[in-house]
């Protein structure tokens, strides 16, 4: 992390009040990695359910020691292996304000999840998907040290 930037900001837990940012934020990031509309109703509901019940995640936020709020987030999510006997947590929703990229934000947000993983014990590793075409984000995630896997992430909707 910039350690000039230490005073601006500090990585920690969202909680309710930041409910309005973070849905903000997801809408922002799906726009503009995937050209996606989502459903506002959906959105709110789906980010909602992350604060209320720790048991489907939890969010990281870089937040402004000053009046400018939120300034990054990503969202925790779990996966059980039962290769390892321990937990792999994805790390999804990244999105860090225009204005805030390429000054450390998401970085402190990835080793402040390193720290936690590495505290509870029970992490076996860290994952994410990004879209193949996002070179900015690949380079980003290879530079805080993580590689490329042998998996393909496929995927199947289940309609209402």
């Amino acid at each position: 992390m910039d350690e000039s930037l230490a005073p601006i900001y500090a990585i920690g837990p969202a909680g309710d009040p930041d409910l309005d940012d973070l849905v903000r934020f997801n809408a922002a990031m799906a726009w503009e990695t995937e050209r996606k509309e989502l459903d506002a109703e959906t959105l709110r509901k789906g980010v909602a359910a992350v604060l209320a019940r720790g048991d489907r995640g939890f969010y990281l936020v870089a937040r402004s020691e000053g009046d400018a709020g939120i300034l990054g987030q990503l969202l925790i999510t779990f996966e059980w292996s039962d290769w390892r006997n321990r937990w792999f947590w994805w790390i999804q929703s990244v999105f860090v304000e225009k204005e805030w990229r390429g000054k450390g934000i998401y970085t402190a947000l990835h080793e402040k999840v390193r720290a936690m993983a590495r505290e509870r014990g029970d992490v076996f590793g860290i994952r994410l998907y990004v879209d193949e075409d996002n070179r900015i984000a690949q380079e980003a995630y290879r530079r805080l040290g993580m590689e490329t896997s042998r998996y393909r992430l496929y995927e199947e909707v289940i309609p209402d």
